[in-house]
């Protein structure tokens, strides 16, 4: 938001004394004060143009405590805002107090979140003039099959945008700028799609007699201000209907609502429902975006235009002046926590803003986090069950693969008995899923003759390859090289391998099975534009794939009416980490991928190769006993004292040379109050050691769940060394990564 050209400040007349407080979108403790321009309009809230050493930034207008009174400052030590932006939109009161508890809770400057909430740059500019082009003259002299495509593609007489004109006849722009140039296509101003009308009474769906009482349920308990529901349902039966309900009703009300999802990759399907139910497509909100479409989101949601939005985590930050919903999908999925500069878990402070704003939020999952369970359990959440699938869709047979007994043959990773099952779905016109959470070719490649394995030089971690990109990449800095030909140590040739799987080589050992078989694969290094990623869902949807090999990406709610088998390749993956939330994560992510399979009248099968077919969390998938693994893994939480019955802070020190951070880390531990209650476990060094070059080393908090272990932190922080030179302290209340 800095603007770097030279400063221009007003000067001030001696008879306009006013000054406010200023918060910068920067790393500052506090607001700044600022003399008001004569005859200038602000109030909390207000976006003006601040002066901050020699650049300018848009800044906010914040308030003082209650009860305070304006700092006594001399006039002369004062500099005056340079500008107010009266045709911005102001933030809302309720997104002040969001702010402030957000920094509060997360012990971060409360500049960094409002710059979260400032994330779109162009909504501070005066919008542009958008146009597009529409089919208005007759046919040019001179035709050509894509002149012809476009033709046939404006045909309907709308008003389309280049690009996606372009895009839906398969032509460069240039194409379209010359029908434009001939008279064919004319420029008129684009509609606002942003802004679109719902309507909350179209279509609703024919929902189940179970469907019906949770909808029921739901309303009751969204009808009176705050509340939190925690909408748990099976995969496959139909939440999304049951809450459509809830936003139906909001939107009756003249209320604004919020859907958060937590991949952007299902914004396509689900913005195509939502207009499929209320009649126009909701306003979206995502890091795919381009700036300008953000710009023009922010300003309809700011302004009241914008009823519902759907939108990844950041999406809460948006400043609804009237937000009457609000609903986290998937609230289990790991992506709602954050972890770059403001560390906070959205579907947490989804029910901070509910609360604040005295608004309902609805948690809906299959695989409900450990936190919602046990909070609805204790009645601070209600609990709405949904224990069938929509249409009478039975769930999937899950059954394990003891890898001992029915081992694959050498050099292949697929069992005998999985790919006997492929090939029976493969016969009866079905598709299949293999799962492996593992990106790349290989996690890991090294040299037959002289044992060298291939280390990221900034991180301690292993190159992956990357075959069919040819190259080897770290998947924590980014680091890539090509792959050589030879050994870097001992130079021998062709001595190079490739020691385990991941989906290419999965993909590589299906088509050697299976060559006749339409494949796809799901990976974000394989298909990183979302157009692309949004494509090939379609193309499975539509049955135009037979195997689909994919990572976690094909576990969050995608509808594959096509897909009777699901085989997950290593089901052991995720529990061998040293993470208190390991057995949890695998038990949602393998029951999220197996759900996957038999959503329609195809019955559904789910196989999971594993070598610890005893283990509890496989145990209880296979049998189908859910509530025995969540009883076991709350119980063990809680004799642990672990969260949701304790809580965490995470201090992760780095820096660039090893000796300092660890001394630093030494220092601060040392540092730490005396508190009967409260453990600081620590310094240790990270599991993963280094990142990017920087040495890292972890101090755990660990106290009761009523300790305030903010207040702590800040007592400590505040007699603690300072971090100087290259080392950097980063505090994570309630932390998912213990990387």
């Amino acid at each position: 938001m800095a603007k770097s050209e030279p400063d221009q400040t007003q000067l001030i007349p001696e008879e306009t004394p006013e000054t406010v407080p200023v918060l910068v979108p920067l790393a500052l403790p506090a607001p700044y004060d600022y003399l008001v321009p004569e005859g200038a309009d602000v109030r909390p809230g207000s976006f003006v143009v601040a002066p901050l050493g020699p650049l300018k930034y848009v800044a906010a207008v914040w308030r003082r405590p209650e009860g305070a009174a304006a700092p006594n400052i001399p006039r002369s030590k004062l500099r005056a805002l340079v500008d107010v932006l009266d045709d911005v939109p102001p933030l809302p009161e309720i997104s002040l107090d969001f702010a402030e508890w957000v920094a509060d809770y997360t012990l971060t400057p409360p500049g960094m979140v409002l710059r979260m909430m400032m994330s779109a740059s162009a909504a501070f500019q005066p919008p542009p003039p958008r146009y597009g082009v529409r089919l208005a003259g007759p046919p040019p002299e001179r035709m050509t099959p894509a002149r012809t495509r476009v033709l046939d593609a404006a045909g309907n007489g709308l008003i389309w945008v280049k690009s996606l004109l372009a895009e839906a006849a398969g032509v460069s722009p240039g194409v379209i700028d010359g029908l434009v140039d001939a008279g064919t296509l004319v420029a008129e101003p684009l509609p606002d799609t942003i802004a679109r009308e719902l309507d909350p009474s179209l279509l609703r769906a024919e929902l189940s007699d179970e469907q019906r009482r949770a909808a029921e349920q739901l309303l009751d308990n969204t009808r009176d201000g705050f509340a939190v529901s925690l909408l748990d349902g099976v995969t496959g039966s139909g939440k999304t209907e049951v809450y459509f309900e809830a936003i139906a009703q909001a939107l009756s009300d003249g209320k604004q609502a919020l859907v958060m999802i937590p991949e952007i990759a299902l914004t396509a399907a689900f913005l195509t429902r939502c207009e499929e139910r209320f009649g126009a497509r909701p306003a979206e909100w995502h890091s795919g975006l381009t700036q300008s479409a953000r710009g023009r989101t922010w300003r309809a949601v700011a302004e009241g235009k914008a009823q519902l939005v759907v939108g990844a985590r950041s999406a809460l930050f948006l400043p609804f002046p009237n937000l009457g919903l609000i609903v986290v999908d998937e609230e289990h999925d790991q992506a709602y926590k954050q972890e770059d500069r403001v560390s906070y878990q959205a579907r947490d402070m989804a029910v901070v803003r509910g609360h604040l704003g005295k608004c309902p939020v609805v948690l809906s999952s299959a695989t409900p986090s450990i936190e919602s369970l046990v909070n609805a359990e204790q009645g601070r959440y209600r609990h709405i069950p949904l224990r069938a699938r929509y249409k009478a869709a039975g769930l999937p047979d899950l059954k394990a693969i003891d890898m001992r007994k029915s081992p694959p043959e050498r050099g292949s990773w697929l069992s005998p008995v999985l790919t006997e099952a492929m090939a029976e779905t493969l016969a009866r016109g079905e598709q299949a899923l293999l799962f492996l959470n593992r990106r790349g070719y290989a996690p890991l490649t090294l040299c037959r003759k002289c044992g060298y394995r291939f280390e990221c030089p900034n991180c301690s971690a292993w190159m992956v390859e990357h075959r069919f990109r040819h190259r080897l990449e770290c998947h924590h800095c980014g680091k890539f090289a090509p792959i050589p030909d030879e050994c870097p140590s001992c130079g021998a040739e062709e001595s190079l391998v490739a020691c385990g799987p991941g989906v290419e080589r999965i993909a590589e050992e299906v088509e050697a099975l299976f060559p006749e078989a339409r494949r796809a694969i799901l990976s974000s290094d394989l298909t990183p534009r979302i157009a692309d990623l949004r494509e090939t869902l379609r193309e499975i949807e539509d049955r135009e794939v037979d195997i689909v090999i994919g990572t976690q990406l094909v576990a969050k709610g995608h509808h594959f009416p096509g897909l009777a088998l699901v085989g997950v390749v290593d089901a052991d993956l995720g529990l061998a980490q040293g993470d208190p939330r390991a057995a949890e994560r695998t038990f949602q992510l393998l029951s999220q991928v197996t759900g996957r399979a038999g959503r329609e009248a195809i019955a559904g099968r789910g196989l999971l190769q594993t070598y610890m077919p005893e283990h509890p969390v496989l145990q209880a998938l296979v049998a189908g006993d859910r509530d025995a693994f969540y009883a076991q893994e709350i119980e063990a939480r809680r004799e642990a004292g672990m969260p949701p019955f304790g809580r965490l802070a995470s201090l992760l020190i780095s820096g660039s040379d090893r000796a300092a951070a660890e001394s630093y880390a030494r220092s601060l531990a040392r540092a730490a109050p005396p508190a009967e209650t409260i453990e600081v476990l620590g310094p240790a060094e990270a599991p993963l050691s280094v990142v990017r070059g920087r040495y890292r080393y972890r101090i755990l908090v660990k106290a009761p769940r009523e300790a305030d272990i903010q207040a702590y932190l800040r007592l400590w922080m505040a007699d603690a060394p300072k971090a100087r030179g290259s080392i950097r302290l980063s505090i994570d209340i309630d932390p998912y990564n213990f990387l």
